[in-house]
Protein backbone atom coordinates (compact mmCIF):
# COMPACT_ATOMS: atom_id res chain seq x y z
CA UNK A 1 0.00 0.00 0.00
CA UNK A 2 1.92 2.99 -1.28
CA UNK A 3 0.33 6.92 -0.22
CA UNK A 4 1.69 10.12 -1.17
CA UNK A 5 1.05 13.31 -3.12
CA UNK A 6 0.03 12.12 -6.49
CA UNK A 7 -0.51 8.67 -5.28
CA UNK A 8 -4.01 7.98 -3.65
CA UNK A 9 -4.55 5.18 -1.08
CA UNK A 10 -4.58 1.65 -3.32
CA UNK A 11 -6.80 0.08 -0.71
CA UNK A 12 -8.00 0.71 3.18
CA UNK A 13 -5.74 -1.67 5.87
CA UNK A 14 -9.02 -2.65 6.69
CA UNK A 15 -10.27 -3.94 3.04
CA UNK A 16 -6.70 -5.43 3.07
CA UNK A 17 -7.27 -7.50 6.02
CA UNK A 18 -10.37 -8.69 5.49
CA UNK A 19 -9.48 -9.90 2.08
CA UNK A 20 -6.49 -11.80 3.19
CA UNK A 21 -6.35 -15.10 3.39
CA UNK A 22 -4.70 -17.69 6.01
CA UNK A 23 -1.24 -18.01 5.79
CA UNK A 24 -1.31 -14.58 3.34
CA UNK A 25 1.11 -11.71 3.82
CA UNK A 26 0.26 -7.91 3.85
CA UNK A 27 3.25 -5.52 3.00
CA UNK A 28 2.58 -2.13 4.08
CA UNK A 29 5.00 0.57 2.94
CA UNK A 30 5.72 3.92 4.24
CA UNK A 31 7.60 6.79 2.75
CA UNK A 32 8.74 10.53 3.24
CA UNK A 33 9.10 12.00 0.09
CA UNK A 34 11.33 15.19 2.02
CA UNK A 35 13.82 12.77 3.03
CA UNK A 36 13.59 10.01 0.60
CA UNK A 37 12.86 7.06 3.97
CA UNK A 38 11.12 4.22 3.29
CA UNK A 39 9.66 1.65 5.55
CA UNK A 40 8.02 -1.76 4.68
CA UNK A 41 6.41 -3.48 7.37
CA UNK A 42 4.48 -7.17 6.92
CA UNK A 43 1.50 -8.53 8.65
CA UNK A 44 1.53 -11.88 8.41
CA UNK A 45 -1.87 -13.54 9.08
CA UNK A 46 -1.66 -16.82 11.15
CA UNK A 47 -5.33 -17.69 11.63
CA UNK A 48 -8.36 -15.95 11.16
CA UNK A 49 -11.50 -15.66 13.73
CA UNK A 50 -15.28 -14.99 12.45
CA UNK A 51 -16.87 -13.71 15.69
CA UNK A 52 -20.04 -12.40 13.93
CA UNK A 53 -22.00 -13.11 10.52
CA UNK A 54 -23.40 -15.68 8.98
CA UNK A 55 -21.61 -18.65 8.06
CA UNK A 56 -23.88 -19.22 4.56
CA UNK A 57 -23.57 -15.70 3.41
CA UNK A 58 -19.94 -15.85 4.14
CA UNK A 59 -18.88 -18.90 2.06
CA UNK A 60 -21.17 -17.51 -0.63
CA UNK A 61 -19.22 -14.45 -0.94
CA UNK A 62 -16.19 -16.59 -1.25
CA UNK A 63 -18.07 -18.62 -3.67
CA UNK A 64 -18.93 -15.66 -5.85
CA UNK A 65 -15.45 -14.43 -6.20
CA UNK A 66 -14.05 -17.71 -7.42
CA UNK A 67 -16.69 -17.93 -9.60
CA UNK A 68 -15.66 -14.77 -10.95
CA UNK A 69 -11.44 -15.21 -10.72
CA UNK A 70 -12.46 -18.32 -12.75
CA UNK A 71 -14.44 -16.52 -15.35
CA UNK A 72 -11.80 -14.18 -15.56
CA UNK A 73 -9.63 -16.36 -16.57
CA UNK A 74 -11.43 -17.65 -19.39
CA UNK A 75 -10.45 -16.26 -22.73
CA UNK A 76 -12.72 -18.10 -25.48
CA UNK A 77 -15.81 -15.95 -25.80
CA UNK A 78 -17.70 -18.91 -26.82
CA UNK A 79 -17.34 -20.71 -23.08
CA UNK A 80 -18.16 -17.31 -21.45
CA UNK A 81 -21.60 -17.86 -23.15
CA UNK A 82 -22.06 -21.57 -22.78
CA UNK A 83 -21.37 -20.87 -19.01
CA UNK A 84 -24.24 -18.07 -19.00
CA UNK A 85 -26.39 -20.34 -20.63
CA UNK A 86 -25.69 -23.58 -18.18
CA UNK A 87 -25.83 -20.79 -15.36
CA UNK A 88 -29.35 -19.67 -16.84
CA UNK A 89 -30.32 -23.40 -17.20
CA UNK A 90 -29.52 -24.12 -13.86
CA UNK A 91 -31.59 -21.02 -12.17
CA UNK A 92 -34.55 -22.59 -14.07
CA UNK A 93 -34.54 -25.70 -12.56
CA UNK A 94 -34.77 -23.96 -8.67
CA UNK A 95 -37.75 -23.46 -7.12
CA UNK A 96 -39.02 -20.08 -7.30
CA UNK A 97 -39.23 -17.87 -4.40
CA UNK A 98 -42.00 -15.48 -3.68
CA UNK A 99 -39.96 -12.38 -3.26
CA UNK A 100 -42.35 -9.97 -1.61
CA UNK A 101 -41.48 -7.05 0.20
CA UNK A 102 -44.59 -7.38 2.97
CA UNK A 103 -42.95 -6.42 6.03
CA UNK A 104 -41.45 -3.57 4.23
CA UNK A 105 -43.26 -0.17 5.34
CA UNK A 106 -44.14 2.02 2.06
Amino acid sequence: MDVGPNQPVTVSVADALLAAGEDDQIIVTRHCWACGWTEDRAVSIDSIETTEGDGATVERAALLDDIEDELAAIESLATLEDALAEVRRQRQLEPQTDDTNEDVPE
